[in-house]
């Protein structure tokens, strides 16, 4: 089954994230800003991993001095989609 949705982040540079999740293993991730190279490099270093995976290594992941990163804002929104 596939589910998409959006997410809309926060303390980050990206606005939001759309993914799509096809029986639980990440189809696809695209983020709406932020820095474009680093983005998608997440984006497809995700592409076939479990969700529970991309949660567990990318909680946490801060960017500088901020609480949160792009890769933590991922993690988030798919523990929220789960």
């Amino acid at each position: 089954m596939t589910k998409s949705f959006t997410y809309k982040t926060s303390g980050v540079c990206a606005r939001e994230i759309v993914i799509d999740v096809v029986d639980d293993v990440i189809e696809s991730v695209k983020y709406v800003g932020g820095c474009s190279g680093n983005t998608q490099g997440v984006a497809a270093l995700v592409k076939g991993m479990s969700v529970d995976e991309a949660i567990e290594r990318l909680s946490g992941i801060k960017c500088g001095f901020k609480q949160t990163s792009c890769p933590d804002q991922l993690a988030q929104a798919l523990k929220q989609a789960k």
